[in-house]
C-alpha cells in the first residue's frame, strides 16, 4: 500500500469483523428492488464490491475492467476508511447487496451458504492456480473464491542503518529483539510491527514451530515455544526499541522510508515506493525462526473474488467474475503488477511477470516459495480476534503469556465447537 493512502486500515490481514460474521448466520435470500439502473444493451446489472486499496491507480484499473464487460451493467462500490468489513456483511443482509465481493476464504461464511462454489469456472483452469491458493479455498471438496493477488509479508530493513549499528540481519526472534536495541537512536526506533503489533501474529506462531489448527481443527498455537516468543515481544514492547503510534500503520511504508524505524514489517505491494524512496538501501527477510528448529515464516495474504450465492444474480455474477479473473489475463496481470508488486495466483501469469525476475522483487518471490504461509479457512474472526487478545494481554499489559493463551483458549474452542461440534 502507497504512503499516499489516508486509511489505517490493517487490509492485509484477514479481517476483523467477528459481530458482522456472527450476523451472517440467518442471512435471508436478497429482494428484487437493488435501486440500480439497467446495465448496457443487456439491461442487466451486477454490483460488485472492493476495499480502497492504497496503491495510486487502483480504483480507477477496477472500473475500468468492468466497464470493458458487455453483459451487464457493473458497478463498483469503493469502500474507503476503516470499516470495509461491516459495511461489506451489513450490505450482505440488505436488497442491496453485493453480487461479488472480495473478501478472505471464512469457512462460516461457507457454511451460511453465503458464497457461491465456483468448481465449475474454476476446474478448467486449476492447474495454472497455486496449489496453496486452491487449497485455502477448498471445502468438502468445492472451491469457493478466486484468488486475484498473492501478499507475502516479510520484514523490511535500511542495509545502511544495519551497518552503521554493526549488526546482521537476524536469523532468529531473539537476534532481532537485540538487532532492534542496538538500531535505536534517539530520532529513529528499531523496529516497527504496526501500530497494535498484530500483523506479523500468525508468523510468529509458525516461527515458533506451531499453527493456529492442526490437522484435527483443534488448537495448535498454545505451545512453550508461542509463550516464550510472546516473553521476548514483551521485552521489546517494554524496551523501549519498538516504533509505536506511527502516523500510518504496517501496510503503509512511511515508517520506514521516512526514517522513523530502521525496520519494518510490511508487504511486497509496497516494495515498489520504498525501492524508488530508498534504492539499493533496501533490504527484506523473513519473519526469524523463534524457536530452536523452527523454520522462518512468510505470512501470504491476498484477495480473492466470491460469488454471493443468496443474491439475485448468481449465475451472471459467475459469469462476470469467471470472464474477468479467470479470461482476462492482461487484467489479472495489470491488476498484479502495476500498481504495487504482487504475486499473481496464475502461474502462467507469474512465470511471465519480468518485474518479479530480478532484484529484490525476485528475493520475495524466493521468500513467499521457501517459506510462505497461507490462510487456513476454519480460522474465524472470533478466532482473529482472540489471538490479537493475547498480544494486548501478554505484550501490552504484561499478563503472564499462558494466562494470555488460556484466555483465547475458551475463546478458540467456543468457535470450534460451534463450526464442527
Amino acid at each position: 500500500m502507497s504512503a499516499t493512502s489516508n486509511s489505517n486500515w490493517d487490509r492485509r490481514s484477514v479481517l476483523r469483523a467477528a459481530a458482522g460474521l456472527a450476523a451472517l448466520g440467518p442471512l435471508g435470500a436478497c429482494g428484487s428492488n437493488t435501486g440500480r439502473s439497467g446495465g448496457g444493451s443487456s439491461g442487466k446489472s451486477l454490483m460488485q464490491y472492493f476495499h480502497a486499496y492504497g496503491e495510486a491507480g487502483t480504483e480507477g484499473a477496477i472500473r475500468r475492467y468492468a466497464k470493458a464487460y458487455d453483459k451487464a451493467d457493473v458497478t463498483t462500490q469503493w469502500i474507503t476508511g476503516t470499516n470495509f468489513e461491516s459495511k461489506l456483511f451489513s450490505a450482505l443482509l440488505t436488497d442491496n447487496a453485493p453480487d461479488v465481493f472480495e473478501f478472505h476464504p471464512q469457512l462460516q461464511m461457507i457454511k451460511s451458504g453465503q458464497v457461491a462454489a465456483l468448481d465449475d469456472i474454476i476446474d478448467p483452469v486449476k492447474d495454472d492456480f497455486n496449489p496453496a491458493d486452491i487449497t485455502s479455498h477448498t471445502v468438502d471438496g468445492k472451491v469457493y473464491g478466486v484468488r486475484m493477488i498473492d501478499d507475502p509479508q516479510f520484514f523490511f530493513y535500511r542495509k545502511s542503518l544495519l551497518e552503521k549499528a554493526g549488526t546482521g540481519v537476524p536469523q532468529t526472534l531473539d537476534e532481532l529483539a537485540e538487532a532492534a536495541a542496538r538500531l535505536t537512536t534517539d530520532k529513529v526506533k528499531g523496529l516497527f510491527l504496526g501500530n497494535n503489533m498484530v500483523a506479523p501474529n500468525y508468523a510468529l506462531v509458525w516461527a515458533a514451530g506451531a499453527d493456529q489448527l492442526n490437522a484435527k481443527n483443534e488448537i495448535a498455537y498454545h505451545t512453550d515455544e508461542v509463550a516464550a516468543a510472546l516473553k521476548v515481544y514483551r521485552k521489546m514492547f517494554t524496551s523501549g526499541h519498538l516504533l509505536l503510534d506511527a502516523p500510518a500503520d504496517y501496510w503503509d511504508p512511511s515508517a520506514l522510508v521516512q526514517g522513523l524505524t530502521a525496520i519494518q514489517w510490511c508487504g511486497m505491494w509496497a516494495m515498489p515506493v520504498m525501492q524508488k524512496a530508498l534504492g539499493d538501501d533496501l533490504g527484506i527477510f523473513p519473519f526469524p525462526s523463534a524457536a530452536s528448529g523452527a523454520r522462518p515464516a512468510v505470512y501470504n495474504g491476498g484477495w480473492s473474488m466470491f460469488v454471493n450465492a443468496k443474491g439475485k444474480n448468481v449465475d451472471l455474477a459467475k459469469e462476470y467474475v469467471k470472464w474477468l479473473w479467470i479470461g482476462q489475463k492482461k487484467y489479472q496481470e495489470d491488476w498484479a503488477l502495476s500498481y504495487g508488486f504482487h504475486i499473481p495466483p496464475r502461474t502462467s501469469i507469474a512465470e511471465s511477470a519480468t518485474k518479479l525476475k530480478s532484484g529484490l522483487p525476485a528475493q520475495g518471490v524466493k521468500l513467499f516459495t521457501d517459506y510462505g504461509r497461507f490462510d487456513n479457512v476454519s480460522w474465524t474472526q472470533a478466532m482473529i480476534s482472540a489471538l490479537e487478545g493475547v498480544i494486548a494481554d501478554a505484550v501490552r499489559k504484561g499478563k503472564d503469556p499462558e494466562a494470555a493463551l488460556d484466555t483465547a483458549d475458551k475463546k478458540v474452542n467456543r468457535e470450534l465447537k460451534n463450526l464442527f461440534g
